[in-house]
């Protein structure tokens, strides 16, 4: 099935975004043009209380869980049988520690085609951080680094004192002479909600083009969307002594509907790696 064929299977249907944060900004322009569909937001539904990025409300349950449960409450809210919805975690770079890291997730449920389709996107591209202050001049340098005022900030004073979505420094410097005054010292962190964070919409948005991606790939076997990549193999040879190395050497598809499976070569279009990635050649 083409492109073209894919895109008649959701042309002209309602598709829910299940977002309170103005998600649809970035989503829907792409998801539109690409599927077809038309953009469904719903009223009233308070995402939040799945978890929050600040802390008032600890997200119990993985990302694409939580995004599941998006989805199918946005559906039962609404009466759509296709939803979309996003999930967002941020700390370390899992492979270099010392960046933090922007980690999405898109999840697509269709009830009528019997899909869902998970697209993972991990940027580096954020301004993601948090640090006690005790002067202004602190919390200038910090905001000035967070790019502020373009991207919210968020003040905590305390036990439970939160004052999200700053963006301007009037407000900002008042809040903070507030907290100062009563506490002696404040913390300040990067509002990561999207509609606060220019940054992470972005990421989002490249998480969407993923996730078509990935619906445009077809189950050879069964034909459905989102035959993608589940498994990286490495062991891809090093050019000099052909010892394996770290490297990819196949990817893994595999069929969500009927469990078809397919292993490719090469993915990355090299049948060697060079030795400086070898850990025989280059201990």
């Amino acid at each position: 099935m083409g492109k073209e064929g894919v895109k008649a299977l959701f042309e002209g249907r309602k598709l829910v975004i299940a977002t309170k944060h103005r998600k649809e900004e970035a989503l829907g322009p792409i998801l539109e043009k690409e599927l077809g569909v038309e953009i469904l937001i719903p009223e009233g539904l308070d995402t939040d209380l799945l978890g929050t990025f600040s802390g008032e409300i600890e997200r119990k349950e993985d990302p694409i869980t939580t995004a599941e449960r998006k989805c199918e409450w946005a559906m039962e809210v609404t009466g759509m049988d296709i939803a979309l919805a996003s999930e967002g975690s941020f700390g370390a770079h899992p492979a270099a520690f010392f960046l933090p890291a922007d980690e999405e997730h898109l999840l697509l449920i269709d009830k009528k085609l019997g899909l869902k389709i998970h697209a993972r996107h991990l940027s580096t591209e954020t301004n993601f951080n948090a640090q006690e202050f005790e002067s202004e001049e602190e919390l200038r340098e910090f905001a000035e680094k967070a790019l502020f005022p373009s991207h919210g900030l968020i003040l905590k004073g305390g036990k439970d004192e939160v004052f999200k979505g700053i963006v301007d420094w009037k407000a900002l410097k008042e809040k903070a002479q507030g907290l100062l005054n009563r506490y002696g010292r404040a913390t300040v962190e990067t509002d990561m909600r999207a509609l606060f964070n220019p940054s992470r919409m972005k990421v989002i948005e490249e998480t969407a083009v993923q996730l078509i991606k990935q619906i445009n790939s077809c189950c050879p076997a069964c034909r459905k969307p989102g035959f993608w990549v589940r498994e990286r193999e490495s062991g891809l040879p090093c050019s000099w002594c052909g010892s394996p190395t770290e490297s990819t050497l196949a990817h893994r598809y595999i069929c969500d509907h009927c469990q078809h499976v397919e292993r490719k070569l090469f993915p990355n279009g090299k049948e060697e790696e060079d030795p400086m990635y070898c850990n025989r050649c280059n201990p």
